[in-house]
């Protein structure tokens, strides 16, 4: 847990609670749905991007849709790495999969997928906040 909170203005305590979610995601415990597994990942993307619009002083809809997100940075002249685009992919997780029968039962493959998509987007985010990454 980080030793303090910041401002939830501060693109920092947003990439906290992304590096938070990513914990959880990475937590593969067998008592616990791929799909909420899942859902933390999502939340641990949209939440590292939602750091990078802060910090580039972009105002943003508290959305879940990451390639709307991610056009955000985009219309900005933030240069989004291919990886990073492929977020959009997380979005099915942010809302169908947490109930049930709505969507197919996530597979460990999508699992996988979805938590490595997630990590690269928030070490994007982190090296973004450094001043690192490319704008």
């Amino acid at each position: 847990m980080p030793s303090e909170r910041l401002s939830p203005d501060d693109p920092r305590e947003w990439l906290n609670r992304a590096r938070s979610n990513l914990i959880r995601a990475k937590t593969h415990n067998p008592e616990v749905y791929l799909e909420d597994l899942c859902f933390d990942a999502q939340q641990a993307a949209e939440k590292a991007i939602k750091a990078v619009l802060l910090k580039a002083e972009i105002s943003f809809p508290y959305i879940h849709d990451l390639a709307t997100l991610l056009s955000l940075l985009e219309k900005a002249e933030v240069t989004i790495p291919q990886p990073v685009r492929e977020a959009g992919r997380l979005t099915r997780f942010a809302v169908a999969t947490r109930y049930p029968g709505i969507t197919e039962t996530v597979t460990e493959e999508e699992y996988r997928t979805s938590v490595s998509i997630a990590a690269t987007v928030v070490a994007w985010a982190e090296q973004h906040l450094k001043g690192k990454a490319d704008t």
